[in-house]
């Protein structure tokens, strides 16, 4: 059966199915249903069951003619045969007989060039809430006018058979680029709906399109320059992308097509964790009637959240539409990048506050992804921990990470007036524990400097092991940060942390090297000393 042939098998067998809802309709359905109650804020608080996160060991990638000579296979794309995805379509089908269920039309990809219609068919109705904020939103004209593409099928409460289904557990996300479905079962979570179409155009706009797919987010200047920023979580992706000067784009995937930069999404999916008015203003506002909140719990006898406890999960989140943030571009879409910056929070104190990338060593950077893990964070981790995440986001590339690191390079090196930062927002005068982490007001005010221009003409100093590029002087900052060095009391303890820290860098990129170009190679650090 094709697509359309699916979904009218799964409306005609259901027992009702509630269709483009509005927000407000939904809400209601979900209170309801006990799916969840509402905030003193106005907000739906949802609970997603025994999942509060996604499962990666737990996302499969069908192997057939589209997939088996261009993905990239491991750990992070397990395949599964077409065998058993047929089968655990059959199940589900069967599964969702009789039951209320609830689908929505939207599409994916700001660029009308890309886009991506999309049908979503939950179980539950703040499932369906959370993908008519995430996604974007069709006129009911375009709904008539455009057949739906790809199918997303999500059912908590169905779970396959690890023995016969070809699973780990009775959880999964199967993600079928022949058949353009993805098939979500056993988890409530609803990041496993966002990110199963994350992955989707991982592999759609670079294999078929030539647009590079991003994990970041963008926005724009006054004089319509874009910039974007890369980051793992806790670097400051979100914070530093929510610029009051600046419109934003979007905070977290987008593409780059030969002449703009695009959105792929309609909402935000913000951590909650200690979440506060004064340090998160935008989520803060955000959070309101319509909105969404997972996994949180209240202040004794209240209905307001306390963003602090994470007795559930850390992994607390929010789900909203892009235009309950102020200053938004629309549509969400810029012009090509004009800064690049690669944010990571380094708890080795190790590598300066901000440095300028040639395009070598901007492929690095990207297929590197670096960021630390400081101690305290996790049992058992008692010092700085490297982290590393191709392309700032490795769990969702269907494709090898230099596909999309050599895409990158070939743009840089189309426009050689892009220019590309590494921002470290993590500790400066020594590691996490002994050194001070770099205040926010540095940060912005370097990410400033960079963006208005003012860091053209100042002179620049290569880094003795990494060669990035550190300028002498930035405005708002003082100059001695600038070199990482010389904010250690002890010279000799950095070059020591610093090569400890390149080596780390050296045995992820090991990995790579075999297929890496030339080019990223010679990027590399150079270890100077003997690492203990």
């Amino acid at each position: 059966m094709d697509n359309s042939e699916i979904i009218s098998k799964i409306k005609s067998q259901a027992g009702t199915v509630f269709e483009n809802l509005t927000t407000e309709e939904l809400v209601a359905k979900a209170l309801e249903r006990n799916e969840g109650v509402l905030t003193d804020a106005g907000a739906l608080a949802a609970d997603t069951g025994k999942f509060t996160g996604r499962s990666p060991k737990d996302k499969f990638l069908v192997k057939d003619e589209i997939t088996t000579d261009s993905a990239w296979w491991g750990n992070v794309n397990q395949p599964i045969s077409e065998e058993n995805f047929q089968g655990l379509l059959n199940n589900m089908l069967n599964y969702l007989e009789g039951k209320t269920l609830f689908a929505r039309h939207s599409y994916a990809c700001a660029d009308p060039k890309y886009r991506l219609n999309i049908q979503v068919i939950t179980e539950s109705a703040y499932q369906n809430l959370f993908a008519k904020h995430l996604f974007l939103r069709p006129t009911q004209e375009e709904i008539t006018a455009a057949p739906t593409e790809w199918v997303i099928i999500a059912a908590p409460g169905f779970e396959g058979d690890p023995a016969s289904d070809g699973l780990r557990q009775g959880n999964f996300t199967v993600v079928s680029m022949k058949q353009k479905m993805i098939l979500i079962g056993g988890s409530g979570y609803t990041g496993e709906i966002k990110k199963g179409i994350f992955s989707v155009l991982n592999f759609v706009l670079p294999h078929q399109h030539g647009v590079l797919s991003m994990h970041c987010s963008a926005n724009i200047g006054a004089a319509g320059d874009t910039a974007i920023f890369f980051g793992l979580s806790g670097t400051g992706k979100t914070t530093l992308s929510a610029d009051p000067a600046r419109k934003l784009i979007g905070d977290d995937e987008h593409g780059w097509a030969e002449n703009n930069v695009f959105n792929f999404e309609g909402g935000c999916y913000a951590k909650c964790v200690n979440l506060t008015q004064e340090k998160e203003p935008q989520i803060w506002s955000a959070i309101k009637s319509g909105a969404l909140v997972e996994n949180v719990r209240f202040k004794s006898d209240s209905n307001s959240v306390d963003y602090d406890d994470i007795s559930v999960t850390e992994n607390t989140r929010a789900a909203y539409p892009i235009d309950y943030i102020d200053n938004i571009a629309v549509p969400s879409v810029g012009k090509a990048p004009h800064n690049i910056f690669f944010l990571t929070a380094d708890a080795f104190g190790v590598l300066p506050p901000i440095s300028k990338l040639n395009p070598g060593q901007a492929m690095y950077q990207f297929i590197s992804g670096y960021t630390a893990k400081v101690a305290g964070t996790e049992a058992g981790v008692t010092e700085p921990q490297a982290t590393f995440s191709a392309c700032f986001g490795q769990v969702f590339l269907p494709l090898h990470p230099t596909t999309y690191a050599k895409m990158l390079g070939e743009k840089l090196n189309a426009h050689p007036d892009i220019n590309v930062w590494l921002v470290n927002t993590g500790w400066s005068g020594g590691p996490y524990g002994v050194g001070s982490r770099m205040k926010l007001s540095y940060t912005r005010a370097m990410i400033t400097a960079a963006l208005e221009g003012k860091l053209d003409h100042v002179s620049y100093t290569p880094h003795p092991v990494f060669g990035v590029a550190m300028p002498g002087e930035c405005p708002d900052v003082p100059s001695e940060l600038l070199n990482p060095r010389n904010t250690w009391a002890n010279g000799a303890a950095y070059d020591a942390q610093c090569d400890k820290l390149a080596q780390l860098f050296n045995e992820n990129f090991a990995k790579f090297s075999d297929v890496a170009t030339e080019e990223i190679k010679a990027a590399a650090p150079k270890v100077t000393a003997a690492v203990n």
